[in-house]
């Protein structure tokens, strides 16, 4: 099972969560940020339905695949 690690860091003058290299937005406090990692960590693990989906891979290419709605990661927040 894949595990997402949202991070707390210093990031445009506040501070943010970061989850496979991308920023959360800004938030002014760490706590702000770690309560909105927690919420976002929280929401992603959250069974969803059945849906379409399209993504393009590191070499160009584009796949359309059928997302089942349970298969959803660990999470965890580093603060």
């Amino acid at each position: 099972m894949t595990t997402v690690r949202y991070e707390i860091v210093e990031h445009d003058g506040g501070w943010a969560y970061r989850a496979d290299g991308t920023y959360s937005e800004t938030f002014p406090s760490h706590d702000a940020a770690t309560k909105a990692a927690r919420i976002a960590a929280h929401e992603q693990r959250q069974p969803g339905a059945e849906t379409g989906i399209q993504y393009e891979d590191e070499k160009g290419r584009w796949h359309a695949e059928l997302s089942s709605g349970d298969d959803r990661p660990e999470t965890e927040v580093e603060p």
